[in-house]
Parts: structure tokens; sequence; C-alpha cells
């Protein structure tokens, strides 16, 4: 896909797929223990009970900040390629899975613990003449 001339491209692929206006994170389920993943196993084989029958799974959009922390100074090694302060967190799906996300739509200082939290696809960085896209969850204020 290209957006003004430039390419989208994810910042790793398989984590979500698009459907129309709507985005939803791939993992995997157990269909043997009923565990539930993310990001996705690519082995087939489920790491909780042993058995190979991951198949997978669409993840709900929206859950709960249960933890977050707000970085304020670029990291080193040069692997963080967005603005700076930024907030980083995991949200807990109703599914029982923990995501590990960066946040956006609101000030750092607005995200609270407990707030319920969307899925969006963003863009993190450009690079090379590419978009480099991610997903995020923005805090429902």
């Amino acid at each position: 896909m290209s957006v003004a001339g430039k390419e989208k491209e994810h910042v790793k692929a398989g984590l979500w797929e698009e459907a129309g206006a709507e985005a939803y994170l791939v993992g995997s389920s157990c269909g043997a223990c009923g565990e539930i993943f993310f990001p996705k196993k690519e082995s087939g084989f489920c790491p909780h009970c042993q058995h190979k029958s991951l198949a997978d799974a669409r993840l709900s959009g929206e859950g709960t900040i249960s933890t977050f922390t707000v970085v304020c100074q670029q990291p080193g090694g040069g692997f963080y390629k967005g603005p700076v302060p930024y907030a980083y967190g995991v949200v807990r799906l109703p599914e029982g899975v923990n995501v590990q996300t960066l946040f956006t739509g609101c000030e750092p200082e607005k995200i609270k613990v407990g707030l319920k939290a969307r899925l969006v696809i963003e863009e993190l960085f450009e690079e090379d003449g590419s978009i480099i896209d991610t997903y995020k969850f923005a805090p429902v204020l």
C-alpha cells in the first residue's frame, strides 16, 4: 500500500490484520488447552501444554490499561525512532492476553491504570521512503 508516494510497511508482519476501517491483533489459540498468545506462535506448538494445536486467533481491539510508564529520553541503540516523551505499557485484553504497547491519542500524564484503551494502527517512523506502521492503543478518556 502507498500513501503520498511512500510505501507503507508493518513494523513486523503478522502482528495485525486490517478489514476495511477495522484492525485487529492476530494471536494464537491452543485447541488442546485453550491458552491464547500474542503475538502468534509460528511453531504451531503450545508453550503451555506442548500440543501442536495452535491456530490463528482474532483478538479484541479493546482492553484495559494494567500498567504503563512515560519515557522521557530517546532510548539508546537506535531501535526506537519515534518521538519522546512517549507512554509505553501493558493492555489486558478480554481474552486474558497482556499486550505490550505504545500509547497514543492523549498526553502521557492523562493515562491512568484501569482506563479502557482501543487499538489503532499508526505511523511509527519513516525510513528510506517507507512509512513504518505499528499497532498502538489509545486510552479512552
